[in-house]
């Protein structure tokens, strides 16, 4: 009996006019300190974070819970510290000296079967790289993540990752913090890119919680039916 996938969660920030980024060299702040918050507390109660390669390259995130407590509050549950770190690479292009990897606990890199080697020898002692298809299968490594004992699964972007888990029907919940600004560029890159969505005019998604954090408002969404 195959064990359970993890429940998804899609965790975003973006501008009014759906950017996630703009196109300066410095990280754009979309939330505020208490958004922010929340996000750290979202990440305490999930058993793994996932990040693509693109945003890795890009932000070089930590992706730790960062509040001192609630990594306690783990470990009094019975966890690690910190959830487990995950990331999706087709190319094999990612760098060992990147924070990702010399932070928090456990990382996962699911690769394309070409470049698994490569990476295998890279990340020696810093990460798990495990086979995830060519192309890259999500069902497959949302399989694997449950065989792995994952049950909930926090994915952190970006744009071309968001995709694929919609497009392909894989996300069970999305929580959508709405900054009060625009960007207005064209070249930023934004929450969602092109595709085929299941959750269309025919099938809309139910709001599950709107809530005001500051100057933020955030909607949880859940794409499938409750």
């Amino acid at each position: 009996m195959n064990a359970p996938r993890p429940h998804v969660l899609l965790s975003v920030a973006m501008s009014i006019d759906g950017h996630i980024d703009d196109t300066t060299p410095d990280r754009l702040l979309l939330s505020n300190p208490e958004d922010f918050a929340r996000v750290d507390e979202v990440r305490a109660h999930c058993d793994a974070i996932l990040i693509g390669a693109n945003t890795i390259r890009r932000d070089n995130p930590r992706l730790l819970v960062n509040s001192e407590s609630r990594r306690a509050a783990r470990v009094q549950r019975g966890l690690a510290p910190y959830p487990v770190k995950i990331t999706i690479s087709a190319s094999g292009d990612l760098e060992a000296d990147l924070k990702f990897f010399h932070t928090g606990g456990e990382k996962i890199v699911y690769a394309s079967s070409a470049a698994c080697g490569p990476l295998r020898a890279r990340f020696d002692g810093l990460a798990e790289v495990v086979d995830a298809g060519e192309p890259i299968s999500l069902p497959a490594l949302l399989d694997d993540l449950g065989r792995r004992g994952i049950k909930r699964l926090m994915v952190e972007g970006g744009g071309q990752i968001h995709t694929q888990f919609l497009t392909q029907d894989l996300a069970d919940e999305i929580h959508l913090a709405m900054a009060p600004f625009f960007v207005g560029d064209p070249g930023a890159p934004r929450f969602i890119n092109a595709g085929s969505f299941p959750q269309g005019p025919q099938r809309r998604m139910h709001v599950a919680e709107t809530r005001q954090i500051g100057d933020i408002v955030l909607i949880r969404y859940l794409p499938r039916e409750p």
